[in-house]
C-alpha cells in the first residue's frame, strides 16, 4: 500500500480528489479498463448492502436496462417524477465531467463531503472485501438515497443486467430499452444472448416494459416474463401518446414511449399528462443530462453525442443526415473493443474527419483508427487529443458547416 493511501487510513483525512483517486485505483473500473474489470457476481454487493443495513430496501425504485436509450430514459423518468412533486434519486453511469453526476437527488449531485465521508466510514469493509469501483459506487448511491429518504429512485444498470451490481433491488417497474450488439465479449455475441442478460432484471410479479419490439429479443422476453409471472408490455406497440422533449433527435421517440409505459404501470404515484409534458421539456434543466445530441453552439453548428455502438450510431447518423449544412466535420474517437467493421460503414464518406484517441487506457490508437477508416473511404487527419481535433475542426469550419463530436462517451467527456 502506498504512503498516499496509508495516510488516508491512519493519518490526515483524504481530500475529495484523493478519495476519487483511491476509488478509481481499486479493481479497475470497466469504463477505464474494459473486460478485465467486469465482475460477474453479486456476492460482493450483497455483502456490502448487508453491511450498510440494506439501504436498497428503504426506497421504492425503477430499474432501467438496455443497450441504447437507458440513460436518456432514466433521466426522462426522473424529470417527470420530479415535476409530479416527488423526491427522486437518480443513479446513472458513466459520468462525463464529475464523478458525482452518477448520484443525484432532484438533479442535485451528492456532495464532495458525502463522497469522502462514505468511503472513510466504510473503508475497512471495502479494503477487506476488495470491492470494485462500481460496487462501492452502487453502495454509495443506495445509502445516499436511503439516508435522504427519497420517494423513488431511478436506477440505471451499469452493464448487462443479470449480474450487474444494481440488480439487488426489487423495483416497482422494470424498463428495458433497445438491445444491440455491445459489450459482446461479456454479454454474448447475439441479440438473443444479450437480451437474456438484460432481461435478468425482471423480478417475480414486477411489470416489465420493453421500449422497442425486436423480433430476435421477443422469445427471450416472453420466456422469462412468463417464468417470473411478470406482466410484459411493448411500449412502441401500446403507447399512443406523443409529447415533445428537450432531448433532440428523432430516436428519442422510442425512449419516450418506454417511459410513458413505465409511468402507466407505476402504482401509488400520481403522475398527470401535465407532469409528463413538463418533465420531458425540462429534462435537461431538472437532471443535468449532457451528451445526448447536445447542441453546443450554432454557426457552425456543434453537436456532442455519446452514441457508441451500431444501433445507437445508426440512429444518430440518420439524424445527422437530416440536418441542413454545407460541409460536415466529424471528430471521432473509439475504444479498443468496438467492432469497427460494423460501425464505420455507418458514417458518410463525403465528410471531413478528425481522428483522435479518448484519454483513457481503453482508447483506440489513433493511427489504427485512421487506417481502418480509410478502408471504408473515410479520410482525415490524426490529432494527439480530442480537444485538439475539435479545435482544428472549429478553425476549418465555416458558419454554414456542422461539426459532430462522438464515437464514444469518453470522446465527448474529453471536450466537455
Amino acid at each position: 500500500m502506498s504512503n498516499y493511501v496509508h495516510l488516508g487510513l491512519q493519518g490526515s483525512p483524504m481530500t475529495y480528489q484523493e478519495t476519487l483517486d483511491w476509488m478509481f485505483s481499486q479493481l479497475p473500473m470497466y469504463q477505464q479498463k474494459g473486460a478485465s474489470a467486469y465482475n460477474g457476481k453479486l456476492d460482493n454487493i450483497r455483502a456490502f448492502a448487508d453491511h450498510l443495513d440494506n439501504p436498497e430496501r428503504k426506497f421504492r425504485s425503477i430499474h432501467v436496462a438496455g443497450t441504447n436509450g437507458k440513460g436518456s430514459s432514466s433521466h426522462l423518468l426522473a424529470s417527470v417524477l420530479q415535476e409530479a412533486g416527488y423526491k427522486v434519486g437518480l443513479y446513472t453511469s458513466p459520468h462525463l465531467k464529475d464523478f458525482r453526476e452518477r448520484i443525484r437527488i432532484n438533479g442535485q449531485m451528492i456532495t464532495e463531503e458525502q463522497v469522502v465521508n462514505f468511503i472513510r466510514e466504510n473503508r475497512q469493509f471495502l479494503d477487506a472485501h476488495r470491492l470494485s469501483f462500481f460496487e462501492m459506487t452502487v453502495g454509495m448511491a443506495f445509502d445516499h438515497f436511503a439516508r435522504e429518504r427519497v420517494d423513488v429512485a431511478v436506477i440505471e444498470v451499469g452493464l448487462g443486467g443479470r449480474l450487474d451490481s444494481t440488480n439487488i433491488i426489487i423495483p416497482e417497474v422494470s424498463l428495458i430499452t433497445n438491445i444491440g450488439l455491445d459489450h459482446t465479449e461479456m454479454l454474448g455475441d447475439s441479440i438473443s444472448k444479450i437480451t437474456r442478460e438484460k432481461a435478468g432484471i425482471i423480478k417475480p410479479g414486477v411489470p416489465v416494459v420493453v421500449s422497442e419490439w425486436q423480433e430476435e429479443a421477443v422469445p427471450v422476453y416472453e420466456e422469462i416474463a412468463e417464468a417470473m409471472g411478470s406482466p410484459l408490455i411493448y411500449a412502441d406497440k401500446t403507447v399512443k401518446h406523443s409529447y415533445k422533449t428537450a432531448l433532440l433527435g428523432t430516436y428519442q421517440d422510442k425512449n419516450m414511449k418506454g417511459v410513458i409505459g413505465v409511468l402507466d404501470k407505476l402504482k401509488n404515484f400520481r403522475v398527470s399528462s401535465q407532469h409528463i409534458e413538463a418533465g420531458f421539456l425540462k429534462v435537461i434543466e431538472n437532471t443535468g443530462l449532457m451528451g445526448r445530441w447536445q447542441v453546443v453552439q450554432q454557426a457552425p453548428k456543434l453537436v456532442y453525442d455519446t452514441a457508441h455502438n451500431m444501433e445507437g450510431l445508426s440512429l444518430t447518423m440518420q439524424q445527422l443526415q437530416s440536418e441542413d449544412f454545407e460541409d460536415l466535420h466529424l471528430v471521432l474517437g473509439f475504444v479498443k473493443e468496438k467492432n469497427l467493421d460494423l460501425i464505420l460503414p455507418l458514417f458518410p464518406k463525403d465528410a471531413i474527419y478528425y481522428f483522435s484517441r479518448p484519454d483513457i487506457p481503453r482508447g483506440l490508437d489513433v493511427e489504427v483508427l485512421k487506417e481502418k477508416a480509410a478502408a471504408y473511404g473515410l479520410m482525415g487527419d490524426v490529432y494527439a487529443s480530442v480537444p485538439e481535433a475539435l479545435d482544428q475542426a472549429l478553425i476549418r469550419a465555416n458558419v454554414r458547416d456542422m461539426i459532430y463530436v462522438g464515437g464514444s462517451t469518453f470522446t465527448v467527456a474529453d471536450v466537455l
